[in-house]
């Protein structure tokens, strides 16, 4: 187990050398990805000028990049070995991999409904999928639309938080007019 007293860049590169040394995933502080968020927010939040600021922002690099690789690294050991025990996987790799069981959830109730001929439930579930609310942040001033839902949208304004159809979202965010958001609850 990876426990860490005090998290640096020496330390995180250690844990990403031994997750490449094993086939096995290694078991991580409950904490960890917690910590290392902290370590580099508060290396961001740091003020330094010259030489001292370059130096910063070498280590924020370096960090980032290593917590790249270890997330990618763990999160392809976990979807090749379906034999790995959930509790040695963190919090936020637990949140990752739900919605992979989610998708393949999907993909077996889509194909299910392909191969035993129950096109309503593929059209219903068509239909809710393009209706499916989805909220939106305008970037760009757009003219009033109507909906899938046949309800009317708009008009927008850079900035405008809009919750509208999915399917309308989707058209709207591949055309560079708005982007996604995520409200809490």
């Amino acid at each position: 187990m990876s426990t860490l007293e005090s998290l640096d860049l020496k330390n995180l590169h250690v844990i990403v050398m031994q997750e490449f040394q094993t086939d096995d995933i290694q078991e991580l502080s409950t904490d960890f990805f917690r910590n290392l968020s902290n370590f580099i927010g508060k290396l961001k939040n740091e003020e330094y000028d010259g030489i001292e600021k370059k130096t910063k922002n070498e280590i924020i690099s370096t960090a980032t990049n290593l917590t790249e690789l270890l997330i990618n690294k763990r999160l392809e050991k976990i979807s090749k070995s379906p034999t790995t025990s959930y509790s040695v996987l963190s919090d936020e790799e637990k949140f990752v991999i739900d919605s992979n069981d989610e998708m393949n959830e999907r993909r077996d109730m889509i194909l299910s409904g392909i191969i035993n001929g129950k096109s309503k439930f593929l059209e219903i579930t068509s239909t809710k999928h393009k209706i499916k609310p989805v909220t939106v942040r305008f970037v760009k001033e757009f003219a009033e639309i109507v909906g899938v839902d046949l309800e009317k949208y708009g008009p927008f304004k850079p900035e405008d938080i809009a919750t509208i159809p999915n399917e309308n979202a989707q058209a709207l965010i591949s055309n560079g007019i708005a982007l996604k958001i995520r409200i809490e609850e």
